[in-house]
């Protein structure tokens, strides 16, 4: 037989459970309003104006530069701006490859900014122009500016010289380092022809398009030159396959041509006669 439960033995459960209810309204409707009212104070507080930019990864533009591009400033709302618009707005500059925009903590804001690498100088009316290897040639100009890249010889064009920038870019560091010069010496059948004049002493006749993944090996190629019995500074010809002469050879060489050359103008001309 089912047990009958009097109304008046259920009352106080309800009363509690009613109660419990009223609780967790009171709790969360008191934390809600706590929370807006924080926010509230917090905004219109200095707790949410910046206080420090910290600018980080330049070396083409300074901290100062980059913080005036961002256009943020001391003082400013934390939360009145974009970090896309900021980002977007550093990355006009043409030698900025990236850039990172990040709030931290509550009153700093990160920029991150990642150049692209100066590779070489161009020279240009008695002066040498950074150029990075996007292509980009620096409107920078001073002739006591320090070398610490190749110079470019005689590249008026652009299209040939921002394909070597870029192959200059693939370059290990201290292989980058020993190059003092390149010039350009296209020739009919080989637009992308090039010679590098080389730091210490050795001359290299290249192919652009083969740059940088046979030049890596300049070093050790020097290496087993310097091995043989009697070896002399030379060129070091890469464009097709990998051969060295050295200079005394080389001369030699052009010299007999020369020569070969002035006989026959000569017999023509005494057969003229």
């Amino acid at each position: 037989m089912k047990k009958v439960i009097d109304i008046e033995e259920r009352i106080p459960t309800l009363r509690a459970k009613r109660r419990r209810r009223s609780n967790i309204k009171f709790i969360l409707l008191t934390t809600i309003f706590g929370v807006i009212l924080f926010l509230l104070l917090y905004f219109q507080s200095p707790y949410s104006d910046i206080k420090t930019i910290d600018v980080t990864g330049g070396s083409i533009g300074d901290a100062t530069f980059y913080q005036e591009q961002s256009g943020l400033n001391v003082g400013e709302s934390m939360w009145g701006f974009k970090e896309e618009d900021i980002e977007a707005r550093i990355l006009q500059q043409d030698w900025v490859k990236a850039a990172t925009v990040k709030r931290k903590w509550l009153t700093t804001v990160s920029i991150q900014i990642e150049e692209w690498s100066k590779v070489a100088y161009i020279a240009k009316d008695n002066n040498f122009y950074p150029m990075l290897e996007n292509g980009v040639i620096l409107p920078l100009q001073d002739q006591l500016v320090p070398i610490d890249a190749p110079i470019f010889l005689e590249f008026d064009n652009e299209k040939v010289r921002k394909r070597l920038l870029k192959e200059l870019a693939k370059l290990n560091k201290e292989v980058l380092a020993m190059i003092s010069q390149i010039k350009a010496t296209p020739t009919s059948t080989d637009p992308y022809a090039v010679t590098l004049f080389m730091n210490d002493g050795y001359e290299v006749r290249a192919e652009i398009t083969t740059f940088a993944s046979k030049l890596n090996h300049y070093p050790s190629f020097v290496a087993w030159i310097e091995k043989t019995e009697g070896y002399e500074k030379g060129i070091i010809d890469i464009e097709v396959g990998e051969y060295y002469r050295s200079y005394l050879k080389e001369y030699k060489q052009v010299e007999e041509a020369e020569d070969g050359q002035q006989g026959v103008e000569q017999n023509e001309e005494q057969s003229e006669e």
